[in-house]
């Protein structure tokens, strides 16, 4: 019967068509709203952030003086790009940017694809020396593409992307020196995201744009605080009307307040990474955990895009660590326990009953 049939709004958009396209493009998947989500290449980020990266969107993020942990969140967010075989324009203060490529790290192995790996070594029955399994492991990724990718990875820190991730990949590298004005790097820019215009309904890649230190003391215009304005208010409007992503890092500490709090007003998502000092007693008697800490990451602003609604985070502070100092991992602050003593966190060790003695639960 036809009254069985559910009614859609009238202002309500049907993606049912453009959905199976997106779910097979690398990196992308559907948000709320008609939104889209691009991966930042870290994991738990994804998760706090409600997906990812939101298509068309500005992220600024706020660098620390004394520990460069905001390069933790570039890496990640450009070899994530390159993994997925995305367009990618990077810009730096460096004189060579080129050279920055070298340090991206390469993607971890899940569980099932080691095991895989190990079948098919157990299948050759073959002993290769160490030095010849790299041109194995370009086969195998290169299958692994060509089939169902993930949509974050793990990155290891410690292992630089292998060069097949840069072989017919879209890559532009652009020195902040090199500008005596903004106006030659906008039109790079603008070019840049030219190829990739926006069309929800086909979308057949996503771009990636990184800035690293825009406004450092290296950069001719770095005293050009409205120039830099101009220049961000454009690439923001640029970047709405394209399935690109931008992330600007910038020093807050090298420019003036006024200048901080309007790069912080224009950006669409914002956060700012803190480094930890090595011996901070204070510190590592209220947070368990904290030797395996190298910094914090504070969410200040989360992307609205076809929506006034804005997103409640559960915690803004996160903790950066390493697993098994390879991987960035990021997790909520826990307060250690009152009494000093090792062991759960104080939001974990409550039981039911309040009672702090052992033993059975009174309920």
């Amino acid at each position: 019967m036809a009254g069985n049939k559910p009614r859609g709004s009238s202002f309500s958009r049907n993606f049912s068509a453009a959905s199976n396209t997106i779910s097979q493009i690398p990196g992308l998947k559907h948000g709320p709203n008609g939104t889209m989500f691009l991966s930042s290449g870290i994991p738990d980020l994804d998760k706090i952030l409600g997906g990812g990266f939101t298509l068309g969107s500005l992220v600024m993020v706020m660098e620390d003086p004394e520990a460069p942990h905001h390069m933790l969140l570039i890496r990640n967010f450009m070899s994530q790009g390159l993994v997925h075989k995305q367009p990618l324009l990077y810009a730096s203060p460096a004189k060579d940017p080129r050279g920055f490529l070298g340090t991206l790290p390469s993607p971890m192995l899940s569980k099932d694809e080691k095991s895989r790996d190990r079948d098919a070594e157990q299948e050759k029955g073959l002993r290769i020396a160490w030095q010849y399994k790299k041109y194995f492991g370009e086969q195998n990724s290169e299958l692994q593409r060509d089939g169902k990718s993930e949509y974050c990875n793990d990155f290891d820190l410690r292992k630089p992307l292998e060069r097949h991730f840069y072989s017919g990949q879209q890559i532009d590298c652009i020195s902040l020196q090199d500008s005596a004005d903004l106006t030659t790097f906008h039109d790079r820019c603008s070019s840049f995201l030219s190829q990739t215009p926006r069309n929800d309904r086909n979308i057949t890649c996503a771009g990636r744009i990184a800035i690293q230190s825009l406004g450092a003391p290296q950069c001719d215009f770095s005293d050009k605080e409205c120039d830099m304005l101009s220049f961000i208010r454009s690439l923001k409007s640029t970047i709405r009307s394209s399935n690109a992503v931008a992330v600007i890092t910038f020093p807050p500490s090298l420019v003036s307040p006024a200048f901080s709090k309007r790069l912080q007003h224009l950006a669409d998502t914002l956060v700012s990474v803190k480094a930890i000092p090595d011996e901070d007693k204070e510190l590592a008697k209220l947070l368990t955990g904290y030797q395996d800490m190298v910094g914090l990451l504070s969410v200040h602003k989360v992307a609205r895009i076809n929506t006034q609604v804005p997103t409640i985070l559960e915690a803004t502070t996160f903790s950066m660590k390493l697993r098994k100092r390879r991987s960035l991992i990021l997790e909520c602050l826990n307060q250690a326990p009152v009494d000093g003593s090792t062991g759960s966190s104080y939001a974990s060790s409550s039981s039911c009953s309040g009672s702090s003695k052992t033993g059975a639960i009174d309920f």
